[in-house]
């Protein structure tokens, strides 16, 4: 361990609601408010410096900071009258301009089985897009969970048939058919992880699976002041299942 202290830039969030901005994001540094005792600005100065030289230069990686940042900006449209800005692009919006501007032309779209017509419609907006979308569901191949090593009971449905999902397959499909960028609709946690560390293009999330709020995982933390205050008292799993 290097000794330097844990970062918890999440702290500042009782910062933004005191004063509306924080002292990495004030329109007047001069009059910004104090850096927290463990803003990473302080102990990983070096690292935060030299990340930001691998943005400068021809390499993949400067080039996608700087469409990205380009697309953040695009995103927004200027209040006439006003300092205020309204975002006027959804998440696929921002998705197709980022691509447009990498200049991609294929992309895959490693989907969930349960999200197969949101993944036609997306495919569908891709090609009008001017696009090449190619989707691998994640039961392809239909192999037995049991292959996995799990017991009957760990099935969704014991006693039937149920398909393991197969996210490294997703990704050499993708591979092997050279897809510029690939975009997550709905993989499982843990399966997105397998499908980004084994795609060769680079790897963007559309849909983030959750079954309970309609694939809208921020809905929990909107209500831990109620619905689900029970996160903070109660774990999610004890023992070893």
């Amino acid at each position: 361990m290097s000794g330097k202290k844990s970062v918890t830039c999440s702290k500042c969030g009782l910062v933004w609601q005191k004063h509306g901005t924080t002292n990495c994001w004030s329109g007047d540094p001069a009059k910004a408010p104090p850096k927290p005792g463990n803003c990473p600005s302080e102990d990983y100065q070096e690292i935060l410096k030299a990340s930001f030289d691998e943005y400068r230069g021809d390499s993949e990686e400067a080039k996608t900071a700087f469409v990205a940042a380009r697309v953040e900006g695009l995103c927004y449209q200027p209040v006439p009258g006003s300092d205020a800005v309204n975002a006027r692009w959804t998440r696929v919006e921002d998705t197709i301009a980022f691509a447009k501007l990498m200049g991609y032309k294929k992309i895959g779209i490693a989907t969930c089985i349960g999200l197969l017509d949101e993944t036609q419609r997306l495919s569908q907006i891709l090609a009008a897009q001017g696009f090449e979308p190619v989707s691998v569901c994640c039961k392809a191949g239909s192999i037995d969970k049991l292959e996995l090593g799990l017991a009957e009971s760990d099935k969704v449905r014991p006693g039937t048939f149920e398909p393991a999902c197969n996210p490294i397959a997703q990704a050499e499909i993708c591979n092997q058919m050279g897809t510029d960028m690939n975009i997550i609709v709905g993989l499982c946690v843990g399966h997105d992880m397998l499908f980004s560390k084994r795609s060769r293009a680079p790897v963007t999330t559309l849909v983030v699976k959750d079954r309970v709020t309609g694939h809208n995982p921020v809905a929990v933390l909107y209500g831990q002041n109620f619905y689900y205050k029970r996160l903070q008292t109660q774990m999610v799993l004890t023992g070893k299942k």
